[in-house]
């Protein structure tokens, strides 16, 4: 379905009934890489999924897509949908998104897990690699693209889930140039978040793949230590949704029925 938010389309689905689970992609993904869950989620749930600014049938809003300005679009869907309280799980970049949300409206969340994903802010060197990618992408979007998406997973799974490496290509390809760049602008100026993880009253959850290629696993543990956030470990990589399907799934499944 398709909801109007400052002139543009943004693009979501809505399953099911009872507790609300918003889920949110990460870059180049789109609210496809959920289909796998939902029907198993959406037998006691009411499952949202949204295309954030600029990925799948979302179209794109300016030069920056900050990570505030896509959960505002976050927030004028489910205040559409009349959601008052829901559990965000969020991979990588809809992560980022999910804190954005969290910090201006606590009190909307019952849960939240942060998948393959950080509270922090990029590090100096981090800005620098989205300034070359943001190159990269304007010289050749669709070899970014490719290269981008085979490094998010562990280097063995790329032949073992070839198939759907192609296939998330194939989806990643179908974004506007614009849609590229505007997230990582909007990644690279993202605030540190890692108080809300200390002070926040809702259930909180960090998967964490140990061979992820992305993200520092010694980073990631810091960011946990003296809080009550559950911290799940899976031994791939950026890609736990399918890397580690099955028992993705059995966690945040348990994690959803535990709010």
């Amino acid at each position: 379905m398709n909801l109007l938010y400052k002139d543009i389309n943004v693009f979501y689905t809505d399953t099911g009934k009872g507790h609300a689970i918003v889920l949110l992609h990460g870059f180049l993904e789109n609210a496809s890489m959920w289909n796998t869950f939902i029907p198993t989620l959406s037998k006691k749930n009411r499952v949202i999924c949204i295309d954030l600014l600029g990925h799948g049938k979302t179209d794109c809003l300016g030069y920056i897509h900050s990570m505030e300005l896509m959960a505002d679009a976050v927030q004028v869907v489910l205040k559409h949908l009349r959601i008052r309280r829901s559990t965000f799980i969020g991979h990588s970049m809809g992560g980022y998104v999910a804190l954005a949300f969290a910090e201006k409206n606590p009190d909307e969340l019952k849960g939240l897990c942060l998948m393959n994903s950080t509270a922090s802010a990029d590090t100096i060197e981090k800005k620098k690699n989205r300034d070359r990618a943001i190159i990269a992408v304007k010289q050749n979007h669709k070899m970014f693209i490719r290269m981008a998406i085979s490094n998010l997973f562990r280097p063995k799974n790329r032949v073992i889930f070839s198939e759907k490496i192609k296939q998330l290509k194939k989806e990643a390809l179908k974004m506007p140039l614009q849609g590229i760049v505007a997230s990582l602008e909007g990644m690279k100026i993202r605030k540190d978040r890692e108080a809300l993880l200390h002070f926040t009253p809702f259930k909180k959850m960090l998967i964490i793949g140990r061979k992820d290629p992305v993200l520092d696993y010694n980073s990631l543990i810091s960011q946990t230590k003296n809080t009550t956030v559950d911290v799940v470990e899976f031994p791939d990589g950026h890609m736990s949704h399918i890397e580690n399907e099955s028992e993705f799934l059995h966690i945040i499944m348990h994690f959803v029925e535990n709010i």
